[in-house]
């Protein structure tokens, strides 16, 4: 059971928060968007002391139109390995982002499972979030809310490819984002000194950049508090490690496949 706790409280608190130098801001909108590369496909292992637990995949799948917006269809896969003891999780993301704001218009959840479920987020301008959630083919529907929110929104996907928008100069800001059907707040505070970073699936140390943050609301499975980042040192800052903290310890994530025709970890040269 110890397994199964950890699997669930780090894939869900990734897409729940991936949501001190310089000054507060409260971010509204990125002006780098050539950080999203469509056919961008990246692995990471979840891992727990010695175990490896399963697996969360990132795509960037395609430049589409949406509600008459240019947005970038992004699609997150997350799955437990086939002898993770007691339980198989298996749950697909989806957010389209505006391609000029990185703020989504929609989100959807599948959570497969013995009752699985069909969530769907509409945003609707920057006031007000439909709410819906319901049996995956639809015969049942489970809630049929709505939620004011004061401000433009990040939800549990978008604010990945955010983050990595706004990575470049030592700052601290605060990202709006809709988590568990609430508007909510994510500390993150940038670092502009490079470091080097070493993963199993790189034969030399990746030149990155480091970020840490802080959410001070409790996510799904009791995730909270702090959390660190390492991305790479180059204009597409791609997240190579993080580490989180849950309620029984730290774990972590790591890149292990990418699309090596559209970017390779930088060297670190020091």
């Amino acid at each position: 059971m110890k397994n199964f706790l950890t699997f669930a409280l780090i894939v869900i608190s990734t897409l729940s928060t991936f949501s001190q130098p310089g000054q507060d801001t409260i971010v509204s909108k990125s002006d780098k968007t050539d950080k999203l590369l469509v056919g961008e496909d990246l692995t990471y292992v979840v891992k727990y002391a010695f175990f490896n637990l399963g697996e969360i995949r990132f795509n960037v799948v395609e430049k589409t139109e949406f509600k008459n917006t240019c947005v970038y269809k992004t699609v997150a896969y997350i799955d437990s390995y086939p002898d993770l003891p007691f339980v198989q999780i298996h749950q697909v993301y989806e957010s389209y982002i505006d391609s000029s704001s990185l703020f989504p218009l929609k989100f959807f959840a599948q959570i497969f499972g013995e009752d699985t479920v069909f969530i769907k987020y509409d945003f609707i301008g920057d006031s007000l979030v439909q709410i819906q959630k319901e049996t995956r083919d639809g015969t049942k529907i489970l809630l049929d809310s709505a939620a004011s929110i004061h401000q433009p929104v990040q939800d549990g996907l978008s604010i990945l490819y955010y983050t990595r928008s706004i990575i470049g100069k030592e700052q601290t800001i605060k990202i709006p984002c809709f988590v568990n059907a609430r508007e909510e707040i994510t500390t993150i505070n940038f670092n502009e000194e490079a470091e080097p970073v070493s993963v199993e699936a790189v034969d030399y140390e990746i030149d990155c950049v480091y970020l840490d943050g802080y959410t001070d609301f409790v996510s799904v499975y009791g995730m909270t508090g702090n959390f660190e980042g390492w991305f790479s040192n180059d204009q597409y800052s791609v997240p190579i490690r993080a580490k989180l903290n849950v309620i029984i310890g730290s774990v972590d994530l790591e890149l292990i496949k990418w699309n090596s025709t559209l970017w390779n970890p930088p060297i670190y040269k020091n």
